[in-house]
């Protein structure tokens, strides 16, 4: 569009499809069903302009690539779902997420579209929660959906509907979350309507183009100031792929070319035989660099698409980050997190104050499933978080999600909805890596099993740590263990394992990974090292081994023994390294748990 809108308009616009973005976020939760969505807020809304372009949104846009498979064939009232990854370009990247569609009409011309996509508790496949740990093939990972029209013309296909519930252990349940995205997208698309009735369409649509260009430019400047002209080059590991195999390298390089900033996963290890696969979207690719530097060095900015065409990506064919059909695809967030933590070890060799340390690294779930006492089915799934690392502005955040909006499943909707008992919940002491802002805790979570029935577990940063940043040290590893009804013995399950047979009475013990530190430990507050201690987050005897801090019986920091003992700490030590990745990949850091 040509026309040019006066800056209040604009800002009006902005801030209209800003509120628009979190409408369609409470329509969907207030008309779902399962925890997922309604609790935790596994899902992600957005607006696109006439082209498919996200203006306002999270995760980026797919819509061109539906587009192309129906040319002319989208008509006022048709709405899109789908939920296989190879059938849509990694636009979502397993079978879980249902992701919604719709085009938005005003006035008889398609001005944007809306779309939404959210992650369903089952989709069938052979185990509950379509997540196998061990899968060697998508088709082990319940039933996958091409583009189709769930509506059409404003009509309810009720085949397609009854072919994807009829293949879940949930139907009920998807049904309704389904129909959320779809009311939440329909919110969308009036609200868009309305500011066309307003301001026209014209203006509008001119508004986003604006929009978009404005998100350009400012990128632009970003990439001038911290991408480098020479590449630089950091490496992590996945743990495991579920079938023995791995630890996975996952090596990413970084370099200017005049304003173009290049991203290269060349040196990726090939992809994996089990399902941490992850086949990512080159859009959504440019989206997660994009949004990580917008929030580590201009947070101001609106998160639209309009930089893309200032990044290029390279994603090897037949690697974990562009395997080839058929292969495995879910439990793919193990390595989409650790997509997060390159990036930051990338970026911050040209920018260490600005960048942070590495996370928990994965999205742990908890599946609990079997038959109650009136042989009704159950079916309990629960995203779980770590530490989110130390920042340049503070300390980690302690058990945390990544994802923005998510929360935790509050205990009392687990308790009264499924036959569990949640007997405690806390950080885990030592879990937050050491440094001048500490790394974020871990979580311990014990439930008591109320029911026979079956669990599975998927985790990761079990065997590699997340290590520290300018100084920081790494922080503590997962690990999960149960102990049987009438035992007082721990047993060590698999940081991935299905269909583990419980029985009433038996406790899961639920322990994520903590998060590396920022900076220097040794320049850390004192009072601030007494203070974790005292929260339970520290130890005494880490206290004074990492951060040189010395506590009298009392709690309170003897200062002299302090001084003297930091001095002699950084007499042996030197200077401190600018990444401490802590061990090898062959290694493992595991801290007791607090139970006997």
């Amino acid at each position: 569009m040509t026309a040019t809108v006066d800056p209040i308009t604009l800002d009006i616009i902005e801030n209209a499809l800003m509120n628009t973005r979190l409408e369609m976020d409470s329509v969907l939760m207030r008309i779902s069903l399962s925890p997922l969505i309604r609790e935790q807020h596994d899902a992600f809304p957005m607006i696109c302009n006439e082209r498919g372009q996200m203006v306002v949104g999270q995760f980026g846009s797919y819509v061109p690539g539906v587009l192309e498979q129906y040319e002319n064939r989208i008509e006022e009232g048709d709405v899109f779902v789908w939920n296989d990854p190879y059938a849509c370009r990694g636009s979502i990247s397993h079978n879980n997420d249902w992701c919604v569609m719709l085009p938005i009409f005003h006035d008889g011309t398609v001005v944007g579209y809306a779309s939404m996509f959210g992650h369903m508790v089952d989709v069938g496949g052979k185990v509950a929660g379509s997540m196998p740990y061990d899968a060697r093939s998508i088709w082990e990972e319940g039933l996958r959906v091409p583009p189709v029209k769930v509506y059409e013309k404003g009509v309810l296909n009720e085949g397609v509907l009854d072919i994807m519930l009829n293949n879940s252990r949930t139907p009920h349940t998807n049904r309704s979350d389904l129909m959320a995205l779809i009311a939440g997208c329909r919110t969308g698309a009036k609200r868009v309507g309305e500011i066309c009735d307003r301001f026209g369409q014209e203006t509008y649509l001119s508004a986003c183009d604006q929009l978009l260009d404005r998100t350009k430019e400012a990128m632009r400047a970003l990439i001038r100031k911290f991408i480098p002209e020479e590449p630089v080059s950091f490496t992590d590991y996945v743990d495991d792929d579920g079938r023995g195999n791995g630890p996975f390298k996952m090596t990413l390089s970084i370099h200017r070319r005049g304003d173009i900033a290049v991203f290269d996963w060349t040196g990726t290890d090939d992809q994996a035989e089990g399902p941490i696969n992850f086949h990512i979207h080159e859009g959504l690719c440019k989206l997660f660099f994009g949004i990580y530097m917008i929030m580590a060095f201009d947070p101001e900015m609106l998160f639209n698409e309009g930089f893309y065409d200032l990044f290029e990506v390279v994603l090897p064919e037949g690697s974990l980050l562009n395997p080839r059909f058929p292969a495995p695809l879910g439990n793919r967030l193990n390595t989409h997190t650790r997509f997060f933590d390159c990036q930051a070890g990338a970026l911050g060799q040209q920018a260490p104050h600005l960048s942070m340390a590495a996370g928990y690294g994965t999205s742990p779930h908890f599946i609990f499933s079997g038959h109650d006492s009136e042989n009704q089915y159950f079916q309990m799934m629960e995203l779980l978080f770590g530490g989110v690392p130390g920042r340049p502005r503070g300390d980690g955040l302690d058990g945390h999600a990544w994802w923005p909006l998510f929360s935790a499943t509050p205990i009392e909707y687990i308790e009264n909805y499924n036959p569990v008992m949640v007997e405690s919940y806390r950080p885990i002491r030592d879990s937050g890596g050491a440094g001048l802002h500490r790394g974020g805790g871990g979580i311990e979570k014990v439930y008591r099993l109320l029911q026979s029935g079956e669990i599975s577990i998927h985790d990761d940063r079990e065997t590699v740590p997340p290590w520290g940043i300018n100084g920081g040290l790494p922080g503590g590893t997962s690990s999960k263990w149960i102990i049987r009804n009438g035992s007082d013995k721990m047993e060590q399950i698999p940081s991935k394992i299905d269909n583990l047979p419980v029985e009433p009475g038996d406790r899961i013990i639920f322990r994520t990974a903590g998060s590396g530190g920022w900076g220097d430990p040794l320049e850390r507050e004192p009072d601030l090292v007494a203070r974790d201690v005292q929260h339970d987050l520290l130890s005494t005897a880490k206290a004074e081994a990492e951060y040189g801090v010395v506590l009298s019986s009392d709690g309170a920091v003897d200062a002299k023994k302090t001084a003297a003992l930091r001095a002699s700490m950084r007499d042996e030590r030197g200077e401190p390294a600018r990444f401490n990745m802590g061990f090898e990949p062959d290694e493992a850091r595991q801290l007791e748990p607090a139970l006997s």
